[in-house]
């Protein structure tokens, strides 16, 4: 598992790995929607991040103080979105796993009883935030101050800029799905939270 502050460390001017072989979500995300998600999507947010920060005061941080230092400010758009995506979608790949879905390590759904008070209605409230979100954007569930909550962001938007913890996500972007999906993004997010979701790496995150 990956844990945030290992995120930012490898995230930083190169590509990371995936965390499984580009076939490994097979059938519910395919090898093809791999290829172009995390091959041309990911990397296209990285190189342009690399090329907008080379030579600037941003050029040797980590990638969340960029996203922070950048948050807000006009001037900086350009590189909060290739340096927030380039985060997001590493948080997301780990927020996926084969063979994964299912219940909650123990004290994770504990948390999750006492903030939603039960797991299915987190769940629920999971699949809707994706579902009802218009354009693109995330899902997120987070962890706000001592509590859990499901938010959603639009386009490069991450919830680490409001203070919040991300614990995990759901990419609800249409190149996330529409090689597999193409409009139906419902069975998409369905198929994820019931199958691919790893709720160990939110319990990681949680602590």
């Amino acid at each position: 598992m990956m844990s945030n502050d290992k995120i930012e460390s490898v995230s930083l001017h190169v590509l990371p790995s995936l965390p499984y072989a580009d076939n490994a979500l097979d059938p519910v995300i395919s090898a093809k929607t791999i290829g172009f998600h995390y091959g041309k999507h990911h990397r296209g947010y990285l190189d342009n991040l690399n090329k907008l920060i080379a030579g600037t005061e941003f050029a040797d941080l980590p990638l969340e103080n960029i996203i922070t230092r950048t948050a807000g400010k006009a001037d900086k758009t350009a590189i909060f979105n290739n340096a927030a995506q380039t985060w997001n979608h590493t948080f997301y790949w780990h927020s996926l796993r084969p063979k994964g879905g299912g219940e909650p390590p123990a004290a994770l759904k504990q948390n999750i009883a006492a903030s939603f008070g039960t797991f299915d209605a987190c769940k629920k409230e999971l699949a809707t935030a994706a579902l009802t979100h218009f354009g693109s954007g995330w899902a997120w569930l987070v962890l706000d101050g001592n509590k859990l909550k499901v938010v959603k962001t639009s386009n490069a938007d991450v919830p680490m800029t409001t203070g919040m913890k991300p614990l995990l996500t759901v990419d609800v972007w249409e190149h996330a799905y529409y090689l597999d999906y193409q409009n139906r993004r419902a069975d998409y997010v369905n198929a994820v939270l019931d199958k691919l979701i790893n709720w160990d790496f939110a319990a990681e995150n949680l602590g």
